[in-house]
């Protein structure tokens, strides 16, 4: 854990460095998915998006790790749209220790609202063309990557929480994070999550049917 801390303290300088000469609409948070509940350990210009340390990742595996442009540990340009409608352009860069094991991602949010509104501007002057390119297929050893960086993510959420008389609600609420990390979005994560937690996989099923069915109650209401 200690090799771990220093090598994600490392990329602090670069982060500082990344958001100066980009400017105040660009953020740069690195995320120690050692504990990746509480995954945020720095921050630079976070009023870009609100991420404050402790806070956990939110697109990684949902929108990084499953995108076919995912390649060579990284993402670049993909896009989100904040709670209060801003469109962020990103990059995740994953962050690994001296035996290949992922540790962290290093990542880049800037706010292109600004630039959103002057191309809509151009646009009434300037007629552009879009071409549309075909993404690529997965190859056998990109799949065999990402699954190997979520199994770890799986194993250390679990490895972080997980003790000796541990509850049914305290299993079901990691069992509710992993589902909100995207998580179970992979094929065989219930089966690993199961295995890992002394549980049935029919299990696991059950918990998410109760939180999907706890969710749809609250919107309800």
């Amino acid at each position: 854990m200690e090799e771990s801390k220093k090598v994600l303290e490392s990329f602090i300088p670069v982060a500082k460095s990344t958001a100066k000469m980009f400017g105040p609409n660009c953020e740069v948070v690195i995320h120690d998915l050692t504990n990746p509940r509480c995954s945020v350990m720095f921050t630079v210009n976070n009023h870009v998006t609100g991420r404050e340390i402790g806070q956990s990742f939110d697109h990684l595996v949902k929108t990084v790790l499953r995108s076919e442009d995912f390649k060579d540990d990284y993402l670049a340009g993909y896009t989100f749209v904040t709670e209060d409608k801003r469109t962020i352009r990103s990059s995740t860069s994953l962050i690994r220790d001296s035996k290949q094991n992922v540790i962290g991602a290093f990542c880049i949010n800037f706010d292109v609202e600004a630039l959103n509104q002057m191309q809509q501007f151009m646009s009434t002057f300037l007629s552009t063309q879009v071409e549309v390119q075909k993404n690529e297929t997965k190859s056998d050893d990109e799949i065999e990557n990402v699954e190997g960086i979520v199994d770890q993510l799986i194993q250390q959420i679990i490895q972080n929480s997980v003790h000796p008389v541990m509850k049914r609600h305290e299993k079901i609420e990691l069992i509710r994070f992993m589902d909100e990390k995207g998580i179970f979005l992979l094929k065989g994560s219930v089966e690993k999550v199961a295995s890992l937690l002394g549980i049935s996989k029919v299990t696991v099923y059950s918990y998410l049917d109760e939180i999907k069915n706890k969710s749809s109650e609250g919107r309800i209401k």
